[in-house]
């Protein structure tokens, strides 16, 4: 559900403020708990720094990303991909590894 235009897109005035005092493409990082904050033009060009839960993952702003959300650009889940050839090919590495090992111990 988005918001009512009556009230406008919800933006953090702290972060608004932070980048108003640097210069745009300065290289510090301005670190962001505020996941829910839309993106403005103000933020274009400038690195933020928006934590994932645990850490802060530096997201570089361009035009594109204006009127979305800080936080869907830093992920909260390692992407974990199950099965498939990489998968194949690693326990099958996995097995030769174990055989190897075996024959040196025997030897």
């Amino acid at each position: 559900m988005s918001r009512s235009l009556k009230k406008g897109p919800y933006v953090n005035e702290r972060i608004i403020k932070k980048l108003k005092n640097l210069k745009p493409g300065d290289k510090t990082i301005i670190k962001v708990w505020d996941r829910a904050a839309t993106i403005t033009p103000e933020m274009v060009g400038f690195t933020i720094g928006v934590h994932n839960g645990r850490q802060h993952i530096p997201v570089y702003i361009v035009e594109n990303m204006v009127g979305h959300k800080l936080g869907e650009f830093s992920f909260t889940r390692k992407f974990v991909s199950h099965g498939g050839r990489m998968a194949k090919e690693q326990s099958s590495d996995q097995k030769q590894d174990i055989i190897k090992k075996k024959d040196k111990v025997e030897k």
